[in-house]
């Protein structure tokens, strides 16, 4: 299938309709632009992911959910987690192993941050349930995590710069479940395709969770149209305005 977009043409042929499809070219060719930028200003962290450092990440989180944690393709991941940079990571991590991106509250495993490890940790009996201190760099908690719950800042470290899935995500395996509605790797990207948020190489500022329904899109789009997400969480107006100028912000969700 061939997609054609504002201002140039960029193609999503048949062999390449699933996220890790779309991500190795991207690698091939744009290795090095800014994919995700992060920023938290309550605490003053800015995090910039190039296109290889953010697919090592999501190398790192797959390996973790599939080699380390045994889940397989078809399995549900939750990813609650706040805007950040670690919820896309974690979202590109289930596409790229065929795991679904799910809002239900049964999943396979769960990943969370501190606010709601409360809420997750019992259930570490029954699902995998992993835990983001979102402390800079991705660092462990300071004070441990519960029995059974595993703390990404220490396990995911341990975890190749490259995955291969055994049995890799095809075109219509399941992206992403919300309410129930089912979306496929292939429907993602043509819902990126026809997507309005951005146009080629658009730099998009929002600060939208990119593990909902309205906030995939804002990761998905920039991925496919050689653009970037400069994610921001807990700033002012004023401020927002600041982030918006000095990262050259082209577009915005919401609009």
């Amino acid at each position: 299938m061939n997609f054609v977009l504002r201002g140039r043409l960029a193609q999503v042929t048949s062999s390449e309709a699933t996220v890790p499809d779309l991500l190795a070219r991207l690698l091939r060719g744009e290795a090095g632009r800014p994919l995700v930028t992060f920023y938290d200003d309550a605490t003053g962290e800015r995090v910039e992911l190039s296109v290889t450092t953010w697919a090592n990440w999501v190398a790192k989180a797959a390996g973790l959910l599939v080699d380390e944690l045994g889940l397989e393709k078809g399995d549900a991941v939750r990813v609650d987690l706040p805007p950040h940079w670690l919820s896309t990571v974690f979202c590109g991590a289930a596409w790229a192993a065929g795991l679904v991106v799910t809002d239900a509250d049964d999943p396979e495993a769960v990943v969370c941050g501190p606010d709601t490890l409360e809420r997750w940790a019992p259930d570490a009996v029954r699902r995998e349930v992993l835990a983001c201190s979102l402390r800079p760099l991705g660092v462990r908690f300071a004070e441990g995590v519960p029995d059974g719950v595993h703390d990404v800042g220490v396990e995911v470290w341990g975890m190749p710069d490259a995955f291969v899935a055994l049995d890799p995500p095809a075109a219509d395996d399941v992206a992403t479940r919300f309410g129930g509605r089912e979306t496929t790797q292939q429907a993602l990207l043509e819902a990126a395709a026809a997507g309005t948020l951005v146009r080629d190489g658009d730099r998009l500022l929002s600060g939208a969770d990119p593990a909902s329904p309205p906030g995939t899109a804002s990761l998905v789009e920039p991925l496919l149209r050689s653009g970037s997400l400069v994610l921001v969480t807990r700033a002012e107006p004023d401020r927002l305005e600041e982030i918006a100028s000095s990262e050259r912000v082209t577009a915005r969700f919401p609009a």
